[in-house]
């Protein structure tokens, strides 16, 4: 089994510029940068490589300690999480703040974990400014590494001292392109992050009450029988004329790219408030992402049931989002951990669907007596001949019907074509795209 990559988190009080380092190390805007301080809430991760050397680097929200408001408590939980993952912390402070009360305590706490600590003042835009580092020499981690994360001033430096300290571990096995990447997508407070943290059996994300806790999309590796598959959570979505502020602009980017990155979707439904327009503009992205999707219907342990009440629900779903009678419902309560498991399941069998490719021939001696028993309707009185049929493509599938009129294929008849197809292949939680050509 091949080691795993060691790991260096970033710690610090809130605005010293951790998810600005991040990303110019990371060489990518993966974690929101904002003057606004507490922007960071979850651990954000990112595999980093330097001179053949590779870690995992983790942003982490700012430490506030003693605070009681249950944001910045879920926050600092979340920081002690990083500390005890980490192989190397990187103690982060403001060269232009000086030192601060909170950098003290800060130290404090890291004097409790037995790790090796690397303590950056950022912000040594100049040699001038390089001159305050010495500051924070009283906080007795040794020697005071001057950076600037904004313009990269001594960025290659830092990165030389972190591979010093860290242990030589061989690189990690990477997961190849050919898994399950699941995303966890819903509007705000609907459990996503609980639902993952059920799945994973650890509190990985930052679950409160309050809506919108999520700005991050973070990745999570899990085993489901033997295979691997990759999760992500993601901040919650919502529609853009509600996006008050950047922050939530850029959240709803990365969803966004969320959804991109995926080959399957679990898109959360709140049961207590139903299935809505937020809900359906979610869903149709989807779709028009051509992305497998099954529908999670969460907080069922708190809605009054009879024999015929999921029967009922999914009904009424359906009426409103026709296109969702060919994707799995799944009742859940991330609260009672009630189907769970159920959630990696079903999105393996969409995933498995969406990698089928049916032969030709089997196509066609399908849909012969489909055609000839309900042939297409006659456009003007000229009869729509279909020839045959062929999958072009998988993942999603791709079916071409060659015909004599493609113009002359209703809306109607497509969708009869498509039901037909699903009811004899499967493809259940799979975008199914059929195409009309000339033959």
């Amino acid at each position: 089994m091949a080691k795993r990559d060691p790991i260096v988190a970033i710690i610090g009080r809130p605005n010293v510029g951790k998810s600005t380092l991040f990303n110019r190390i990371a060489q990518k805007r993966k974690s929101i940068v904002h003057p606004q301080a507490g922007i960071t809430r979850d651990r954000v991760y990112e595999t980093v490589t330097w001179t053949g050397r590779q870690f995992t680097l983790i942003d982490t929200g700012g430490y506030v300690p003693e605070s009681l408001d249950t944001m910045e408590s879920a926050i600092r939980a979340q920081i002690q999480l990083a500390i005890e993952e980490a192989d190397l912390i990187l103690f982060m402070v403001d060269a232009y703040d000086l030192l601060m009360p909170m950098d003290n305590q800060i130290a404090e706490l890291l004097r409790t974990f037995s790790k090796p600590i690397l303590l950056i003042a950022n912000k040594c835009d100049d040699e001038k400014r390089e001159q305050h580092r010495y500051e924070f020499f009283g906080l007795g981690f040794g020697d005071v590494i001057p950076i600037s994360a904004q313009n990269g001033r001594r960025i290659g430096d830092l990165l030389d001292l972190i591979l010093e300290n860290l242990p030589n571990e061989a690189p990690a096995e990477k997961e190849g392109p050919d898994h399950l990447r699941l995303a966890i997508v819903g509007i705000p407070n609907v459990g996503k992050s609980s639902i993952v943290n059920a799945i994973l059996g650890v509190d990985k994300l930052i679950v409160t009450d309050i809506p919108g806790t999520t700005r991050d999309s973070i990745d999570s590796e899990v085993k489901n029988h033997g295979q691997s598959i990759t999760i992500i959570d993601t901040a919650g979505l919502r529609k853009k004329r509600r996006i008050k502020d950047n922050i939530e602009f850029y959240s709803n980017i990365r969803t966004d790219r969320a959804i991109d990155r995926c080959n399957v979707a679990v898109v959360v439904i709140d049961a207590v408030k139903g299935f809505n327009r937020q809900d359906a503009t979610i869903v149709r992205s989807i779709i028009d992402r051509k992305k497998g999707m099954v529908i999670a219907i969460n907080k069922w342990d708190l809605i009054e049931k009879n024999s015929n009440t999921m029967k009922n629900y999914q009904i009424d779903i359906t009426e409103m989002f026709s296109e969702l009678s060919h994707y799995p419902m799944i009742f859940i309560s991330a609260l009672t951990k009630q189907r769970i498991g159920q959630i990696l399941d079903t999105a393996n069998d969409v995933y498995v669907s969406g990698k089928q490719r049916i032969t030709t021939n089997a196509l066609n001696k399908y849909f012969q007596h489909v055609i000839d028993y309900t042939p297409p309707p006659a456009v003007q009185g000229k009869y729509i001949q279909i020839k045959y049929v062929t999958q072009v493509k998988k993942e999603p599938p791709v079916f071409v019907f060659f015909c004599n009129d493609p113009k002359g294929i209703k809306e109607e008849y497509r969708r009869f074509l498509e039901n037909r197809l699903r009811k004899q292949f499967g493809f259940k939680g799979v975008p199914v795209t059929l195409l009309f050509r000339q033959k």
